[in-house]
């Protein structure tokens, strides 16, 4: 029997990457959905086998009305990331109404749906449950992801398909290059390294010394493992973390990445100190503009994951970003 599957954000980040190891498994009755007026996302799309591309903005309506035939599940990735976004009345139609009609279709139709939150839902907390208690956006895009979950909750109570929402930490990986500001620090680092012969860092603040500010860093092979999993198991529905469960520093970030980059020139190994005493790594002033809005910590909590069975191993900054520098075209 072959699934017919639908992919928003399908020429994004982790969309592209959800339709790959769709394809890895064969599957290629895919449609994938998505916005290309930044037109250079195609190149998410090239090597990726689908059966059709729909604009989002028809995929919407023809979805409710039926006109894609009988489909098994919606990967919903498709929203504005952009947390600088000030656009309040944009980011709630874009993030909060589109996946509310979605949501109604899907659950109408009987069909599964898989979407993507944001660990932006907790922003001033120090704890990453999934409990409202811990729930405290700081900007409208936190707050729009916020307000689905809750529509999810509520309405999970009735439904006869499947709905599993995933609070994304700070993901990396292949597919990202589009992403201008809003790409993951290994990026940024990667191309400040091969630009200028270094990794710059902010220095010291809320009480963590230089590049000691941690944050949980999730591979995307990671995320789209996971996505699978609920894919392979419809019985579980909820709103559930999706990082690492690790905390890490900055600093092991660009130490992965500089590492990476010097071997692909066959240069040795360097530890941190080694990094900074030969200024390969350079701390900066804390920008004042950041201060009291900038998280310190972030450390998803899997204990709801685990629960339903998901026991995914997931890698370590180490691991994760040398196979994604790997992947990237080779420095020239």
């Amino acid at each position: 029997m072959s699934h017919r599957i639908v992919v928003t954000g399908a020429a994004g980040f982790i969309g592209s990457n959800i339709v790959r190891a769709l394809n890895a498994r064969g599957m290629t009755e895919i449609i994938a959905v998505d916005n290309l007026s930044q037109a250079d996302k195609f190149r998410n799309l090239v090597d990726l086998r689908i059966a059709d591309y729909l604009d989002k903005s028809s995929f919407y309506e023809d979805f409710a009305h039926g006109r894609l035939g009988n489909v098994e599940a919606v990967f919903h990735e498709g929203a504005c990331s952009d947390t600088m976004q000030h656009d309040g009345r944009y980011m709630m139609d874009n993030n909060y109404a589109t996946s509310r009609s979605l949501l109604q279709a899907c659950l109408e139709r009987g069909t599964r749906l898989l979407y993507a939150s944001s660990a932006a839902v907790y922003g001033g907390s120090e704890h990453f449950v999934e409990h409202p208690e811990f729930e405290r956006p700081l900007n409208v895009y936190g707050y729009s992801k916020l307000l689905f979950d809750q529509l999810v909750r509520r309405r999970l109570h009735g439904a006869h398909s499947q709905v599993a929402g995933f609070r994304y930490f700070n993901v990396y990986g292949p597919g990202e290059q589009h992403k201008a500001r809003m790409a993951s620090v290994a990026w940024h680092h990667r191309n400040q390294f091969l630009e200028h012969g270094r990794v710059e860092l902010f220095g010291a603040y809320g009480g963590y010394g230089p590049g000691q500010q941690m944050r949980d860093f999730v591979f995307v092979d990671d995320v789209v493992a996971v996505n699978l999993w609920f894919f392979d198991h419809p019985q579980h529905s909820g709103v559930f973390n999706l990082g690492s469960g690790r905390a890490q520093p900055f600093n092991d970030v660009a130490h992965a990445v500089v590492n990476a980059l010097r071997a692909a020139r066959g240069q040795a190994e360097l530890d941190l100190r080694q990094m900074v005493d030969e200024q390969l790594l350079v701390y900066t002033e804390f920008p004042a503009a950041l201060h009291g809005r900038y998280q310190c910590f972030t450390e998803a909590d899997l204990r709801g994951l685990r629960s339903v069975g998901c026991d995914h191993v997931f890698a370590d900054v180490a691991h994760g970003v040398r196979s994604y520098m790997q992947r990237l075209q080779p420095p020239a």
